[in-house]
């Protein structure tokens, strides 16, 4: 499965070519600070967690996609639906190398997303399950049309989420 937009492809992710970069960006404190675990993860760990979403495409059918610049083949980030067990909801979610951020990158991958769940996968809705204080990714679920729905509470760590979302249109 490949999905394009005017400056990205999101394609599936290749641990040969993207482990690097994920590594980079697992290990950057601004980066995973608004992720489920807040925690900065060492390469062996950002190898198990490649190895988790690339495992979610086999379970599930659907996975993170590996976006990359057309122009460069620069690995931007990660972006796409996502729905491991205990999870809210089925969501489509985002996280950009700290090299890459501030560009549009995610909104751009999230709205070819939005077409693909809703399209390909049938979802009636799509949710964002995003940590508070994270003012770069609410931004980019109001972008897409996704507005605030309500709190939850992790059931792994605990902490508050907030729920942003939309149906199918």
């Amino acid at each position: 499965m490949i999905l394009e937009t005017g400056r990205l492809i999101l394609r599936p992710i290749d641990a040969k070519l993207d482990f690097e970069p994920w590594a980079q960006m697992m290990g950057d404190a601004a980066t995973t600070a608004y992720l489920w675990n807040a925690k900065t993860l060492n390469p062996a760990e950002a190898w198990q967690n490649m190895m988790m979403n690339i495992g979610h495409w086999q379970v599930r059918g659907y996975g993170f996609f590996s976006v990359v610049l057309k122009e460069t083949g620069a690995w931007v980030g990660r972006v796409g639906p996502y729905f491991p067990h205990g999870w809210p909801a089925p969501e489509i979610g985002w996280a950009t190398h700290p090299k890459h951020i501030r560009n549009g990158y995610a909104s751009e991958a999230a709205t070819a997303c939005l077409a693909y769940v809703f399209d390909e996968l049938d979802w009636p809705q799509v949710t964002h399950v995003i940590v508070p204080g994270n003012e770069a990714s609410i931004a980019v679920a109001t972008k897409i049309g996704s507005p605030f729905l309500r709190e939850t509470t992790d059931q792994y760590t605990g902490r508050t989420r907030l729920i942003y979302g939309q149906p199918r249109p």
